[in-house]
């Protein structure tokens, strides 16, 4: 009975592994036909961003500081105050100038009544000349004091009109003492502290008009050439400008402003040593994100057609080539030697050389093909 249960038990073992017998499984491989097709390209340049309006702040006048009314990154207007400098100088300076100008007033109100009896002695005695009865030394005497009369009350007069000057200018000068913000925008880093002595040489901050901010960057000759095909007048260049989609800022973070920018000009000359030309876009900045000095990315999408575009899992890495897997009639792949751009997407590649519309190339499993491997096969018959 034993030997009969052991013989018993080898028979069902062999019907087991006659069951499970494994079966030749193929490959999966997905294939694609190479076709032109039209794509959006992003191309990317490092730019640098500055307020539309940055202003140096120096004193006009110099002097002690006295007071700093304002924060570094602090949000101003224009018109509001951001330092103060001892006015009493400015104001001893205004009081002098005040006080020269009445004097000189009061001289030329002197000159003016002098000239006035100057000119009734020489109209007296003019008609005394004329019946004879004064000399004409008499009368010749009379007009050059009424000459010299005349002399002092012009200047007279110009010292009244430098006494006003002087004044003027000493307001002006007090009014210096008081910095105010030229524009509206966010106060950059303050080079100053209270009591320092400062003058005109001193560059106290920056204030960056920030409601606007511009980027500026540098594009390539190919760009160029584009840009000047239809003529290179202002116009031809403003009418390129104006066909350009809007534009994208990327944060050194990765992240995306969220507001879009346009291409605003082009400055009128090429570097020599790089063959690039100064570019600039302008982006809105309402929550006052942007500051200026920050560095980024611009991204313009440019719109491209009749390229061959496959996707990067279809090429295979060797060393310094790009390989793609071509199926041949026989339904067996084979290596070829392709040139491939980015496409900026993260998912394709542009081929430029190597394949042409048409072929059918491997793209899911590329990268365990084997050179002549079959990698195309019947479809099998479902089981009923």
């Amino acid at each position: 009975m034993k030997w009969v249960a052991v013989m018993a038990t080898i028979a069902v073992g062999f019907t087991s592994c006659k069951l499970d017998k494994p079966v030749e499984v193929k490959s999966s491989f997905e294939t694609m036909t190479v076709k032109k097709s039209d794509i959006v390209l992003p191309i990317k340049f490092s730019a640098r961003m500055k307020g539309e309006s940055d202003v140096n702040i120096m004193p006009q006048v110099s002097g002690q500081l006295l007071r700093i009314a304002v924060t570094e990154g602090q949000q101003v207007h224009r018109g509001q105050v951001l330092f103060v400098i001892d006015s009493r100088n400015a104001q001893s300076e205004l009081q002098a100038a005040r006080a020269n100008l009445q004097a000189a007033q009061a001289n030329l109100q002197a000159a003016q009544a002098a000239a006035n009896s100057a000119k009734l002695e020489f109209d007296s005695n003019q008609n005394l000349f004329n019946k004879k009865i004064v000399s004409s030394y008499t009368l010749e005497n009379s007009r050059n004091a009424y000459r010299q009369a005349q002399a002092a009350v012009e200047q007279a007069r110009a010292a009244v009109t430098q006494a006003q000057a002087a004044t003027n200018s000493a307001r002006v000068n007090l009014g210096f003492c008081t910095i105010t913000a030229p524009v509206s925008g966010v106060v950059g880093q303050i080079n100053v502290r209270a009591g320092d002595q400062v003058s005109p040489m001193t560059l106290m901050t920056i204030v960056s008009g920030n409601r606007q901010m511009e980027a500026w960057f540098s594009i390539n000759e190919a760009i160029i050439e584009a840009a000047v095909k239809g003529g290179n007048s202002q116009a031809d260049i403003n009418k390129y400008l104006a066909a350009l989609p809007d534009v994208t800022f990327m944060m050194k973070n990765g992240t995306e402003y969220p507001h879009k920018g346009r291409i605003s000009s082009l400055t009128g000359i090429v570097d020599a040593a790089t063959g690039s030309l100064s570019c600039k876009a302008t982006f809105p900045n309402p929550e006052g994100i942007l500051f200026s000095g920050i560095q980024g990315t611009i991204v313009i999408p440019f719109s491209e057609s009749d390229l061959i575009v496959i996707p990067q899992n279809a090429v295979v890495r060797l060393q310094d080539k790009s390989l793609v897997y071509k199926v041949k009639p026989d339904s067996t792949a084979t290596a070829v030697n392709v040139t491939i751009e980015d496409a900026g997407n993260g998912k394709e590649f542009i081929v430029t050389s190597g394949l042409n519309t048409g072929d059918r190339i491997v793209t899911t499993g590329a990268n365990n093909v084997m050179e002549g491997q079959q990698v195309l096969f019947p479809e099998q018959p479902k089981s009923k």
